[in-house]
């Protein structure tokens, strides 16, 4: 993909607002009557890891989920049985979370991230796994290559090794003055490690200082920010991942005390108070899975579907979080946004 592909940013917003994880079951479960394609009174399985069961970000995409499969004839309760797994932050729970779903056994397994897609491929060779937003499934050897994914995992990649760069340019262009960059990473989250050194050659040829910091719970959140403000970081990179989205409330509100300007990679963040995100539009991500859960569940071979590259892009300024920092947002930035919250 061309750097002027990834630059496009698209306008689309797919499902606003939160409903409750009961949705996807409500949606799914519209009284469309089976295909002819399907078994008769056979009932598959798919199993979700996610982050959170409480958080609205959860429940908003789930609906989205569901809806994509709604409209592929896939309808709760008569032909097909969703089974959650909740970490509820806790990276550390994942393995145990994928194996149980494993034995139960699911048809498939729908893993949002690098991180529960490592932890299913670890509980399973031969249950397919569908990832959802995946930031480099090459370069953490979850997929062969994105044209032929070998294996038994497939799905979207959200490009964050690519973007890498255009986040850094954003984050310039807001502060100019800028010499210090802090990352904030996830220590347990596989496509970090690609995505730091996917930094290190644009931040040079920026003149920039990259500060990376690495956690692994919420608890230590506060020595991350306490540790960049200390040693002169002038503005964060966060590195996207469930973790970060669900504790979004918690390092915002640590970023604004210390007086830094945060990018992201989706909206969530910025609604709660971050500088400015750059990156796919998730919602769409979440409903276009879909395609990949009926494609397999119709028979097709996990090794067999590419891996799709995001191509709505969204580039979100929280104004009144600029405000706050004492930032003023160039015209030429507040032209590329795709939308601006005041």
């Amino acid at each position: 993909m061309t750097r002027d592909q990834v630059m496009r940013l698209g306008r689309r917003r797919f499902l606003q607002g939160g409903l409750a994880l009961a949705g996807l079951g409500l949606v799914v479960g519209c009284g469309q009557a089976s295909l002819p394609w399907q078994r008769p009174g056979k009932v598959y399985r798919v199993g979700i890891l996610g982050e959170s069961a409480s958080d609205s970000t959860e429940a908003r995409l789930h609906q989205a989920l569901g809806l994509g499969l709604q409209e592929r004839g896939w309808i709760e309760g008569e032909n097909l049985l969703i089974e959650f797994r909740w970490t509820e932050g806790n990276a550390a729970r994942i393995p145990d979370l994928a194996a149980d779903l494993v034995r139960l056994p699911v048809d498939l397994i729908l893993a949002r991230s690098s991180i529960y897609t490592q932890g299913a491929k670890e509980a399973t060779s031969t249950i397919p796994i569908v990832f959802i937003t995946h930031a480099d499934p090459v370069a953490t050897g979850h997929v062969e290559s994105l044209a032929h994914p070998g294996g038994n995992a497939t799905g979207q990649t959200v490009l964050q090794t690519e973007l890498g760069s255009k986040h850094l340019e954003l984050l310039m262009a807001v502060v100019p003055t800028a010499t210090r960059i802090a990352v904030l990473w996830h220590s347990d989250t596989p496509s970090h490690i690609p995505g730091l050194r996917a930094l290190e050659e644009p931040a040079r040829a920026l003149g920039l200082q990259l500060q990376p910091v690495g956690v692994r719970a919420a608890a230590e959140l506060e020595g991350a920010f306490a540790a960049m403000a200390h040693e002169g970081a002038q503005a964060v990179l966060v590195l996207a991942t469930p973790f970060f989205r669900t504790e979004r409330h918690r390092w915002v509100e640590l970023a604004l005390a210390h007086r830094l300007p945060t990018m992201y990679s989706n909206r969530d963040p910025v609604v709660a108070g971050a500088l400015m995100s750059y990156g796919p539009n998730v919602d769409i991500l979440y409903r276009s899975a879909a395609v990949y859960v009926d494609k397999i569940l119709k028979g097709a071979k996990p090794a067999d579907l590419p891996v799709e590259q995001a191509t709505t892009f969204d580039f979100i300024i929280n104004l009144k979080t600029a405000q706050a920092l004492g930032l003023a947002i160039p015209q030429s930035v507040l032209q590329q946004a795709t939308e601006v919250i005041q």
